[in-house]
């Protein structure tokens, strides 16, 4: 390995290095995430009962347990030099801050106009639906972070986008939104009035402040019912986990390339994509039995899909119009607490991630929401970056075990992925630094209301 002084405080790779291929780690799980089941049916979803609702190529993609890899298409590799790569950054501040022997190192994937690594698989999704002629997509968006970069994506090719925003970010995000609509998107707060599912759980939950699950409904009634568009989804599915590994496999070229070899890999975890995007070659690595990692997936202890969820077959949205996934689920009735990471509001777990900790290959942990923002303020004074509150998850755990190599003394290495920026989510700041911010973690009661609703399925 490098000496450590070597190591620059951000490695960059060059443009011949960038990933010309996605890395599909289904191919190398034992044990494949279960299919998507038809509700009506409970059988396997085909092809052709998917592309109604999805783009053709992405439904291949989804469906595929088999290619390891497959070759990122040019004019997305093109795409992909706006901003990519992102840094690899060795966090020296953080370190001596802490007083640890651990070193730190964080994949920031917030340099681009979105904000966020949503564009990743925004881009691609809007090149396929391009390239199949489509008139424009919609979809469902927590934060904003996934309808903003996929407002962008859309505006680069020409396509019309539709964004159904979760009501309670719609309020509370407002700059986040105004940005989509300068990329030329329409932006409806979730649940309204403007669909049947919508009036429907409007009618049953009055007052409510939306869902993930209801603004994916929404997005999927208007996707089926109008001609020449389809419906894209941001985190969760197989085909997002996919376009998300040009994360890990610059991060892991980059480490390569120095030497390092990460001990702990930590991400925030609300449907899956980042972590997922993070972990895939290492992952792949573990699962070959080539080397050993620990993985740590962290949610808020308000919307604890892994840690106290069940893995059972469960609708993906909350108007029960999608495929059912298997998955780590609080129930598709389940309404979040208004918590301030709303992209880690989903009531489920990427059925890929779901399956590898089921398997015993991940460790997953809850954490309270003003412990998160205690350390975002921390990282933020001492590294200079401001950042969002999902991505503040997995710097708390990172912070929490480098703490332990300072009481042990242990010398480890610790990655996390910082997903995005946080200056669209000020209004949580102020909260935070008022003391008008609290913690709200469901009880076993609150939890049981979404159990109650997961369909009885034995597969």
């Amino acid at each position: 390995m490098k000496d450590a002084k070597a190591i620059p405080y951000k490695i960059y790779l060059e443009e011949n290095e960038l990933p010309k291929t996605w890395y599909n780690v289904r191919a190398d799980m034992k044990n494949k995430p279960a299919p998507l089941l038809n509700p009506g049916t409970l059988q396997p979803m085909k092809a052709e009962e998917l592309a109604p609702v999805f783009c053709e190529e992405l439904i291949k993609q989804e469906l595929d347990n088999d290619t390891r890899d497959y070759p990122i298409p040019q004019e997305i590799q093109d795409f992909y030099k706006m901003y990519r790569p992102s840094p690899l950054v060795r966090a020296y501040c953080l370190e001596q801050k802490l007083g640890t022997p651990a070193k730190i190192y964080y994949k920031f994937e917030g340099n681009n106009t979105s904000g966020s690594h949503k564009l990743n698989s925004a881009i691609a999704q809007a090149y396929y639906a391009k390239k199949q002629g489509l008139k424009g997509v919609t979809t469902e968006t927590g934060a904003g972070q996934w309808g903003t970069a996929l407002s962008m994506a859309c505006s680069y090719f020409g396509l019309d986008c539709k964004v159904y925003m979760v009501k309670v970010s719609y309020e509370q995000k407002p700059f986040r939104r105004e940005v989509m609509r300068t990329y030329g998107a329409s932006v409806v707060p979730s649940p309204s009035n403007t669909t049947k599912v919508g009036r429907a759980i409007l009618e049953k939950f009055p007052g409510t402040t939306g869902s993930l699950g209801c603004a994916i409904s929404e997005a999927v009634e208007v996707a089926t019912s109008t001609p020449g568009y389809r419906y894209v989804l941001g985190s969760v599915l197989n085909q997002v986990l996919l376009h998300q590994s040009v994360i890990g496999v610059e991060t892991k070229t980059a480490m390569d390339k120095y030497g390092i070899v990460p001990d702990v890999i930590i991400g925030c975890a609300g449907g899956g994509s980042n972590l997922g995007g993070l972990i895939a070659p290492f992952m792949g690595e573990k699962l070959r039995g080539e080397k050993d990692y620990r993985f740590i997936a962290v949610e808020p202890a308000s919307c604890p899909s892994f840690t106290r969820g069940k893995f059972a077959y469960d609708f993906c949205d909350t108007g029960m119009v999608c495929p059912m996934a298997k998955m780590y689920t609080l129930g598709s009735g389940f309404i979040p607490a208004p918590n301030h990471a709303g992209g880690l509001r989903y009531h489920g777990m990427s059925s890929i991630l779901s399956q590898l900790y089921h398997d015993g290959y991940m460790e997953a942990r809850a954490v309270e929401q003003t412990s998160v923002f205690q350390a975002a303020e921390e990282f933020a004074r001492v590294e200079g970056i401001l950042p969002a509150p999902e991505s503040s998850h997995a710097i708390r755990v990172a912070i929490d075990e480098a703490l332990k190599c300072k009481e042990t003394g242990e010398e480890k290495t610790i990655l996390f992925g910082l997903t995005g920026t946080g200056y669209f989510d000020m209004v949580a700041y102020e909260k935070f630094h008022d003391g008008k911010m609290t913690d709200y973690i469901p009880t076993d009661a609150d939890l049981q209301k979404g159990f109650d609703g997961i369909p009885n399925v034995n597969l």
